[in-house]
């Protein structure tokens, strides 16, 4: 932690250029003159370790309540089994896709795949226990790095109004945050989350940094830091595609600050090497502009109202609204009281230029003050909480997810952030607090009664705010969904880890292995094993010990028959299935056909997208007709499905991801990947023929 800066705060230029001198020349008053030559830790004072130690005491307690929260709930999601597919490929030699031969981007977080496939290459670990792991420790380490951003934020407010007080730095809203359950199951459920806060904690940090250098006047090694934070930033499209909101922001900031051009060049240039590179390789090789699962769940579209009710999802089940409400107080109780301080501030108050001089000012001039004041910290709290603000927005216009809380973690991590921690300060002198002296009479130290009297109010304020939070914490934070892990509800919103494990019996699910408890799953290996040879199209019956079997005709060649299962839940089935079994899903996050389809206005959150399993049996080729053809499917339907899958659109997006990649299908892929991101067809065989002007075929079954 930086050496804190014990004075009365000023503006944010004269912050940025007073802690350069607070690093090395701590405004102890307590000092002795002989110590003015001290540097570094041996001049600190008591008012200096008392911040500090207080926030080393409050790290380390929340961090160790996290790690032992997260790790009783600790499990590996369906959905977070999905990477782990796209692993085996990878490791297999068959490329970064989730069925052999079809080039489909299966996993919404680039990032998160290819950090999980280093550190199985490194550690030739469990494909499972490397995702625990790795999102365990990533998880873990954003909230200290999360709560130093923000220390390292409030060291100007060390010593209070009065400049002279001992300043508690209490964890606040971090203890919002690991109190929420689903902060804890997603910290190690192999989905992205510990990575994306992880990444959010240590943005947070390089940017504050930064505010409290110079611009122009930067040395090299500032200047790399710069740089660094571009590349950040830089890094949220492959983070999740929706964190550019966030790294959009910081790199507009950075570039808009004070600078050179050749700094901002680099800076862009820093920022857009990876995410840029990548983004040209996933136009060439999977033909779309986006991951295969935006494509699926309509990231563009609109569920206003599902949104909102995924917002009270996540705050009813543990009175949310009291613990934000006093983040919010807290917040503006700083802002007004740095206000009051600026007023009592010497340094800050300038003469006033007479009119005549401020007329004079240029445009320029105006305008070269207001890039040096984005370089401030209060620049760095707007554009955090904006950010913030306009990610919680998104998905709320997008309609959340299916999983309790879960798409809503970052964006509440990121409006945090400015309060991780709550600087609450004690005056040096209450006493004078409570003397009956003139209202103009100043204590020992030149500060007015009235500064300590409203700096001992704020204190007590602030600690009742701390205090209510901790209790809020210790009671909400067991809280559960009601009839979680039982009921889905009408809103199609469950509580993903509950769910799982009361369906299993099993309280720590991590393994593929363990899912095969999951019912239909211990009859979907057995099925595999009968018909890997003969193949055929599996597809889930209502009987939980059965599945059905759609065959293949018997012209086919043995070397040309594939087996494909096609079932909702696509992680445990995908990992509990061999490589050369084709694995697909009604939703479409590794099936295209199925993700070009429309949304399904009323359909289940995260899952409104159903494609008929007719189509599935005509596209694999399967025998269409009955007694071979499964009882429950319709013959006129998978009739319709044949001819509507000769539509020339549909043919060229199979042929984008199917057909062999060369030089040439890289090129066409990356001029096409702007048609076939927006593609959409019709989920009703019937309807699809009629879209693409084809020959609608007599019916089997006249009506």
């Amino acid at each position: 932690m930086q050496s804190p800066e014990v004075r009365t705060p000023g503006s944010d230029s004269s912050e940025r250029a007073d802690s350069e001198r607070a690093d090395i020349e701590p405004a102890d008053s307590t000092a002795e003159p002989d110590d003015t030559e001290r540097r570094g830790l041996r001049a600190w004072g008591p008012r200096q370790w008392v911040p500090v130690i207080s926030f080393l005491v409050g790290t380390v307690t929340v961090t160790t309540f996290f790690t032992i929260g997260v790790w009783q709930r600790r499990w590996i999601a369906d959905d977070g089994l999905i990477v782990l597919r796209t692993l085996r490929n990878l490791f297999a030699g068959n490329g970064p896709v989730f069925n052999i031969g079809e080039r489909v981007e299966a996993n919404t977080s680039t990032a998160w795949t290819y950090l999980l496939w280093f550190w199985a290459e490194v550690t030739d670990g469990q494909l499972e226990y490397v995702a625990l792991w790795v999102a365990l420790v990533l998880s873990v380490s954003a909230i200290p790095i999360a709560m130093y951003g923000s220390a390292r934020l409030h060291r100007t407010r060390l010593g209070g109004l009065t400049g002279d007080g001992w300043t508690l730095l209490l964890p606040f809203g971090v203890i919002l945050y690991i109190a929420l359950p689903p902060a804890r199951d997603f910290a190690t459920s192999g989905l992205e989350n510990g990575l994306c806060i992880f990444w959010i904690a240590v943005l947070w940090c390089q940017l504050v940094a930064w505010s409290r250098r110079p611009g122009r006047a930067a040395s090299r090694g500032q200047q790399a830091a710069t740089l660094a934070l571009a590349f950040t930033a830089g890094l949220a499209p492959l983070i999740r595609p929706e964190l550019t909101i966030l790294g959009g922001l910081v790199l507009m900031l950075l570039v808009i600050a004070p600078n050179s051009w050749w700094m901002r060049i680099g800076m862009v240039v820093v920022a857009a090497v990876l995410p840029v590179g990548y983004q040209i390789f996933r136009m060439g090789y999977y033909a779309l502009l986006v991951p295969n699962p935006a494509v699926a769940k309509d990231a563009s579209g609109a569920k206003w109202h599902q949104g909102l009710l995924y917002v009270a999802n996540l705050f009813g089940p543990y009175v949310l609204v009291l613990p934000a409400v006093l983040v919010i107080l807290a917040g503006v109780m700083l802002v007004v009281g740095r206000r009051v301080a600026e007023r009592g501030d010497p340094a800050s108050d300038t003469p006033a230029a007479d009119t005549p001089e401020r007329e004079q000012i240029s445009w320029r001039s105006r305008m070269g003050r207001w890039s040096t004041a984005l370089q401030t910290p209060t620049a760095v709290v707007v554009t955090i909480l904006v950010a913030g603000l306009i990610g919680g927005v998104y998905w709320i216009r997008q309609g959340g997810d299916f999983m309790h809380g879960r798409v809503l973690l970052a964006s509440l991590f990121t409006l945090l952030l400015p309060l991780m921690v709550l600087p609450v300060t004690i005056p040096a002198h209450v006493g004078q607090a409570f003397r009956r002296r003139p209202a103009t009479a100043t204590d020992g130290d030149g500060e007015p009664r009235r500064r300590v009297r409203l700096q001992l109010a704020g204190s007590a304020v602030m600690g009742a705010f701390w205090v209510t939070t901790v209790a809020w914490a210790a009671v909400c934070s067991q809280n559960v969904l009601p009839n979680a892990g039982i009921d889905i509800g009408r809103s199609g919103i469950v509580d993903e880890r509950r769910f799982y494990v009361t369906n299993m019996g099993n309280t720590n699910p991590v393994t593929a292995e363990d899912y095969l408890d999951y019912p239909r799953m211990g009859a979907m290996a057995e099925w595999i094993e009968r018909y890997h040879d003969e193949g055929g199209v599996v597809l889930p019956s209502f009987n939980y010990d059965e599945w059905y079997i759609a065959k293949l005709p018997g012209d086919i060649a043995p070397e040309d028959r594939m087996l494909t299962v096609y079932f909702l839940n696509l992680g445990m089935t995908s990992m509990n299935a061999p490589l050369d079994v084709r694995v697909i899903d009604q939703m479409g996050l590794a099936y295209p056909l199925a993700a070009h389809t429309e949304r399904l206005e009323d359909g289940r959150i995260g899952h409104d997208k159903v494609l008929p399993s007719e189509w599935v049996v005509a596209e694999a080729g399967a025998f269409p007709r009955k007694p071979v053809l499964p009882g429950y499917l319709d013959e006129d339907l998978v009739r319709q499905a044949e001819v509507a899958l000769r539509c020339p659109e549909t043919r060229d997006r199979f042929d984008s991801y199917e057909a062999t990649w060369t030089w040439e299908r890289f090129k066409r892929n990356l001029k096409e990947s702007f048609v076939w991101t927006d593609y959409r067809i019709e989920r009703e065989p019937e309807y699809e023929i009629l879209r693409c002007g084809l020959q609608m075929p007599p019916r089997i079954h006249p009506k």
